[in-house]
């Protein structure tokens, strides 16, 4: 059977598909948003994760590494030393069957509101086996969402979007040369799998996040219309830049400088949508 390597199920949610939901996090991502507000997503191994917040600094998780490997650091060792649980493994490995059981116990809550599970990440499509079986295996249980990116090769794509319910679709930026420079990959397959999307019978929603002067700006919020019009989308949802990832990278030893000049927009350009016929909600 399947496994797949999960860092967070979130239970009530209600921003990743209609009703209420349990969002799954998948881990790992092909892209490296500079605004990525889960970075504890990124990376598909399993790591170490210490909060800063009420630390003693009394060094007992730093000598657990030194006792391994000579030097002071993290090793999953220093979980168990720490005085104030403030260190934890982030990564969890689990099976097809474990996941459902654990989705299977809100079920009946979830279908009651009209909402079901949504598998999100990092990004989910690095997990196609895994979410192929989790699909199947919760077919005329719950409704079945995936969050994606959209960043994999078509045939992986097709192959989960047809066991899913919806597909909530991020577009980041239209220009490959900027989707390069923020993202670390080109959008030609995300495009790709937007118009296979769009062809498709399949329920889908497109999410924008907001980031000041990547992709607010008039000239791709224009091109991001004229594209979705082309496809035949005619809703979008804006997500506004979330300022409140820093903690999240302290955690993992990393540094958080987006440094995007700028502020978020008031209006997002909505005549533009409204110019092309594009419904818009702000998140």
């Amino acid at each position: 059977m399947q496994t797949g390597r999960i860092f967070s199920i979130e239970e009530f949610s209600t921003y990743d598909g209609p009703g209420i939901r349990m969002t799954v996090f998948l881990k790992g991502c092909p892209l490296r948003c500079s605004w990525c507000h889960n970075p504890e997503g990124q990376r598909g191994q399993i790591e170490i994760v210490r909060s800063p917040n009420d630390c003693l600094a009394c060094g007992a998780c730093l000598r657990e590494g030194a006792k391994k490997t000579g030097a002071p650091c993290l090793v999953p060792e220093s979980v168990a030393v720490c005085p104030r649980s403030l260190v934890r493994l982030c990564g969890e490995d689990v099976s097809v069957e474990q996941l459902v059981r654990i989705i299977e116990k809100n079920t009946a809550i979830l279908n009651a509101s009209g909402g079901g599970v949504t598998f999100s990440g990092g990004e989910p499509l690095l997990w196609a086996d895994f979410l192929v079986d989790c699909f199947a295996a919760l077919d005329g249980k719950t409704h079945r969402a995936l969050q994606t990116c959209g960043y994999a090769d078509a045939d992986t794509f097709l192959r989960v979007l047809a066991h899913c319910d919806l597909v909530l679709f991020d577009l980041k930026q239209m220009d490959d040369e900027m989707h390069r420079r923020y993202t670390g990959v080109s959008n030609a397959p995300i495009l790709e799998n937007y118009r296979a999307l769009a062809a498709s019978d399949k329920p889908f929603l497109t999410r924008i996040p907001l980031i000041p002067t990547v992709n607010d700006t008039r000239e791709n919020i224009e091109a991001t219309a004229r594209f979705m019009k082309e496809c035949g989308a005619d809703y979008v949802e804006l997500l506004p830049y979330n300022t409140m990832a820093g903690g999240k990278y302290r955690m993992l030893g990393r540094e958080y400088e987006p440094r995007f000049d700028g502020s978020i927009l008031p209006d997002p350009h909505k005549e533009i949508w409204k110019n092309y016929g594009i419904e818009v909600t702000i998140l």
